[in-house]
């Protein structure tokens, strides 16, 4: 089950479940798994980026993300 969906600063996104384990299906380039992430992740996931090349992760609702 997916859990934490990050999206790099290169657009590149990494999926990990809840054992902290990546999950190569939903990874890949922005456009190309954003609509699948959406549809398959539950609404406990959590969404975030990195915000301005920064180094700290920002957690933000889906809807944003």
């Amino acid at each position: 089950m997916i859990k934490t969906i990050i999206r790099s600063i290169d657009d590149m996104v990494i999926v990990f479940d809840e054992k902290g384990e990546q999950v190569p299906a939903y990874q890949g380039t922005y456009p190309e798994v954003k609509a699948l992430i959406l549809k398959d992740a539950p609404p406990e996931a959590r969404f975030g980026y990195f915000p301005n090349n920064g180094i700290e992760l920002k957690i933000v609702p889906r809807e944003t993300w």
